[in-house]
């Protein structure tokens, strides 16, 4: 699919890979101590493991020659995960937070105080929320699955679109339909 964050959720989607990214950043790093933190089969364990490996956010280091035993560590990719699955936590605390509260709060290093995290602008360092946000095509845009109608709902760089999106073609009759009147 041509779509960033689809070929993201290839590597990362399942239920089971951001609790394996979690847990590796949390330093819990060997295999049965994944499985016994997590609840998870061995088998899943072992899939999961191998899907993280060729995605290129895991890596498999050997730390025992006899017997042979490996711990797993986050790649650089896989540390560039670990805010998104920050917020994502945040969202949790926020939305679906279990009865007894967060399980987990997160302290700045630095400073040594609690924090929410946040997603910023690079460029201005402000806080963005969903509304702040103006998708444009990016370099690489063009029609494919998973991307085939979104240009005709994107803007062009440095303009805001205002009022519904432009006329989409009906995939049941293949004809243009305006989507501010339903007419054909």
């Amino acid at each position: 699919m041509h779509c960033s964050l689809a070929q993201s959720l290839q590597v990362v989607g399942d239920w089971w890979s951001p609790l394996i990214l979690r847990d590796l950043h949390l330093g819990v790093d060997r295999f049965e101590d994944l499985v016994r933190d997590l609840g998870i089969s061995r088998n899943l364990l072992t899939t999961r493991l191998q899907t993280l490996i060729a995605g290129g956010v895991v890596q498999r280091e050997r730390y025992q020659e006899h017997p042979p035993r490996d711990r797993y560590v986050l790649t650089a990719a896989g540390r560039e995960l670990v805010p998104v699955l920050m917020v994502l936590t945040a969202w949790g605390d926020r939305w679906a937070t279990p009865p007894e509260g967060p399980p987990i709060a997160f302290e700045h290093r630095d400073c040594a105080h609690p924090f929410t995290p946040q997603v910023h602008c690079s460029h201005c360092g402000q806080q963005v929320h969903a509304d702040d946000v103006v998708a444009v095509p990016g370099p690489g845009g063009r029609a494919g699955p998973g991307t085939m109608l979104i240009g005709r709902y994107l803007p062009t760089a440095g303009t805001t679109r205002t009022g519904p999106p432009p006329t989409a073609v009906d995939s049941t009759t293949d004809s243009a339909v305006d989507n501010a009147t339903g007419d054909g």
